[in-house]
């Protein structure tokens, strides 16, 4: 009889043990993400929010961001991928046909944080289906960088339409050293790769151009690419290297004072303050034929619905987006926090350059999150753009190449 009692407490431990085990991994929450920065505070942030949510533990892997996503595909499709992680927007249609991603809507609406994230971030991250998958955890959006001392000595105002915007790229172009050719221009036009946000600015802004059949054919939508191939042919305010510019082109051409104005986001705002001081500041996109258009660069997290523990996940991602830890998550990746509270406080930028971030969220767009996009950017638009602005093509034949892509 005792060692029958023996045995059944001998198996009552092990039960015990059994479930003890399971329930520390099944509240083990694996988490994969991408920084550059030497500085990473992850450590720091794992072991707040372990002291806050007793009995769950965090594994965070930073994984390299050339590889990132290869190894994420790979690691779902063999069933060992992570609970939680980083995602971009372009990533999500895959995501969604691989069974990827568990809707977080009702966790969402029930978060204490849920008001304290900036406005428009949770329209701009929903899916394709109206659910939400994502939760924002930094951004960064385009706005207009402008030489204040330039605008000062011309008598200017920072443009705030296409109309303003032409005139005052005009009046700040000049030849300052008398040999008949402009030294210092207006805009600086990226006409390279990686351009196409500095056409849509003026281009998608107008009222019912976007991507849909014979909406770039329209008479908006070719005025708003004619536009673009006047300030280069017509009124010559681009340097004439445009057609070729890339990211380095137009930051080098505008930190040197050959260009009064460009669009980038608040990235590059440090090393515009170390070249110029305060003789930079932004402003946002001019409003082009009825209305804006910015682009929005993202970056959120996602729960895998293969989670094991989906509520810890959400915990954690979560915990990353309130107040005071996003704003350490961000310190370290150079981009915006997407809480109120902690923009209100953020000084990693000066407060100008977020200000016009702020300013340009409410009309931040993305382009379509499908897989024509991937043609349109790498190939159709830079060769497009190129030889629109050299004359080769007419607007109108620019607009009909990209109608035909997206509208087969």
């Amino acid at each position: 009889m005792m060692k029958q009692i023996t045995k059944l407490m001998a198996l009552g431990l092990a039960g015990a043990t059994m479930l003890t085990a399971f329930s520390a991994s099944a509240e083990t929450v694996r988490f994969w993400y991408h920084f550059d920065n030497a500085d990473n505070p992850m450590t720091a942030l794992v072991e707040k929010f372990q002291a806050e949510n007793p009995g769950i533990t965090v594994e965070a892997e930073n994984v390299p961001w050339n590889s990132y996503y290869d190894q994420l595909y790979t690691a779902i499709a063999a069933g060992n991928g992570p609970d939680a992680a980083m995602v971009k927007l372009n990533a999500q249609p895959r995501l969604l046909e691989m069974g990827a991603l568990e809707p977080i809507d009702d966790q969402i609406s029930n978060w204490s944080g849920r008001e304290d994230v900036q406005a428009n971030l949770y329209d701009l991250t929903k899916a394709a289906d109206g659910k939400q998958y994502y939760l924002p955890v930094q951004y960064v959006v385009l706005y207009l960088y402008y030489r204040t001392d330039y605008f000062q000595e011309a008598g200017l105002q920072p443009p705030k339409t296409c109309d303003e915007f032409r005139n005052a790229a005009k009046a700040l172009t000049k030849d300052t050293n008398g040999d008949g050719q402009p030294d210092v221009y207006g805009f600086g036009f990226r006409g390279g790769k990686g351009g196409h946000d500095h056409w849509a600015t003026f281009t998608l802004s107008r009222e019912g151009v976007g991507f849909g059949k014979g909406e770039l054919t329209s008479e908006a939508g070719v005025a708003g690419t004619q536009f673009v191939v006047d300030l280069f042919r017509e009124d010559k305010v681009f340097p004439p290297s445009a057609p070729n510019d890339g990211f380095k082109e137009i930051i080098g051409g505008f930190q040197a004072g050959v260009t009064a104005m460009t669009i980038h986001h608040i990235g590059s705002s440090k090393g515009m303050v170390e070249a110029l001081g305060d003789k930079v500041s932004a402003v946002p996109v001019p409003e082009c034929g009825g209305g804006h258009w910015t682009a929005f660069g993202d970056e959120s997290t996602a729960v895998f619905s293969a989670a094991k523990d989906k509520d810890a996940a959400w915990k954690w991602i979560s915990f990353l987006s309130t107040a005071g830890n996003n704003a350490e998550f961000n310190k370290a990746t150079g981009q915006l926090p997407v809480t109120k509270t902690d923009s209100a406080s953020w000084n990693l930028h000066e407060k100008r350059f977020v200000d016009a971030t702020v300013e340009s969220l409410p009309f931040a767009k993305l382009l379509p999150n499908v897989s024509e996009t991937a043609d349109f950017t790498n190939t159709v638009w830079p060769i497009s753009m190129q030889r629109a602005l050299t004359g080769e093509i007419t607007a109108a034949e620019m607009n009909a190449e990209i109608d035909k892509l997206y509208n087969k």
